[in-house]
């Protein structure tokens, strides 16, 4: 996609040759079953009642609000660290601005019946969740109807584990047919006006995250998974990272800087726009390596996967390394943010 196209997003490619394999992903939720992984538990004091939420076919959206109405507050005052996904049963913590002189007693939550989730515990601390406010995610993943040589889904699986993933955003950022960043580019082409200040920042975040894997494919297309360009700037973690574009200079240099800026000559309409809206430039790494992978095959075509990604990596790009899966209809529209 260049900025005079409108069509669906590229195919990016992959790190390794592609095993043949299919699967069915999410035919029931307890297929896809995500943890989420804190970056700190609630201290049992403070304005915020922190509540930790198990839920089974509702998105993270929905839940804020049903906790909303239960305390008897406003929906910003509920925060969480990241969106999970609703086709799945997934464990994240909610925060809820409940003061105890403003409302009085603490509404035990534990109590509030739904059918798509349940509160499993509760306590106070000292500050609201925020996006992003997470280590990362446990994954527990069941792929069903797997059609191929189990071989050469191994051979896929035991390089993943050895070398990781190209660490692309997931659909989920792009929304449906890549959606969010024709939107984000007619915007930053001033083709249209976006007055909703979420909207914006959704269109913006799928602009900034397109460019980010038209980077990385061009890495790939060119031999360059595994290795390192002169000129990369490296994470703590010694592996090379890629631009999320914004103000500010890149901060790669040699033949890393030419790479990125030859994808931004391509993209002048998004990453100029990006520049005026704000955005700063920052830096993502170009590997995702789940941590702890492991798997079994309790039947011949049934394959169970478990693994750990910090936040903000997604799991279906561990998937696609290793077969090609499809969801039941209902699935078509992914939600939002899904791996963060």
């Amino acid at each position: 996609m260049t900025d005079a196209q409108t069509t669906a997003l590229p195919s990016w490619p992959k790190a390794y040759p592609a095993s043949g394999a299919s699967a069915i992903l999410k035919l029931f939720n307890e297929d896809f079953v995500v943890t989420e992984l804190p970056l700190q538990l609630p201290s049992g004091a403070g304005e915020h009642l922190w509540v930790d939420v198990e839920k089974n076919g509702a998105n993270t959206a929905f839940v804020a609000q049903q906790l909303a109405q239960a305390a008897g507050v406003n929906e910003w005052d509920v925060g969480y660290a990241g969106l999970k996904d609703r086709y799945a049963i997934t464990r994240q913590w909610f925060s809820i601005y409940l003061p105890t002189g403003k409302a009085g007693e603490t509404p035990d939550l534990t109590l509030l019946p739904h059918p798509e989730f349940k509160v499993l515990g509760q306590s106070r601390h000292v500050k609201k969740l925020r996006p992003g406010d997470l280590q990362g995610n446990h994954f527990r993943i069941v792929l069903r109807e797997v059609k191929g040589e189990r071989a050469a889904i191994e051979a896929n699986l035991q390089a993943v584990a050895a070398q990781g993933v190209p660490n692309y955003f997931g659909a989920q950022r792009f929304g449906f047919d890549g959606g969010n960043v024709e939107q984000g580019r007619a915007m930053l082409a001033r083709e249209i006006r976006v007055r909703n200040p979420k909207k914006k920042g959704i269109y913006l975040s799928a602009v900034r995250s397109f460019v980010f894997n038209e980077v990385l494919a061009l890495r790939i297309r060119q031999g360059l998974w595994g290795k390192t360009l002169p000129g990369d700037v490296m994470d703590a973690a010694g592996r090379p990272t890629g631009p999320l574009w914004g103000r500010g200079r890149v901060s790669s240099s040699d033949e890393a800087q030419a790479l990125e800026s030859g994808v931004a000559q391509q993209h002048a309409v998004l990453c100029d726009g990006m520049e005026h809206a704000g955005l700063d430039q920052e830096r993502r790494a170009l590997v995702a390596h789940p941590a702890d992978l492991s798997w079994e095959w309790p039947q011949a075509d049934l394959l169970v996967l478990s693994f750990s990604l910090p936040a903000g990596q997604y799991a279906t790009s561990v998937l696609s390394e290793i077969l090609h899966t499809s969801e039941p209809e209902r699935h078509a529209e992914p939600e939002a943010a899904a791996g963060d």
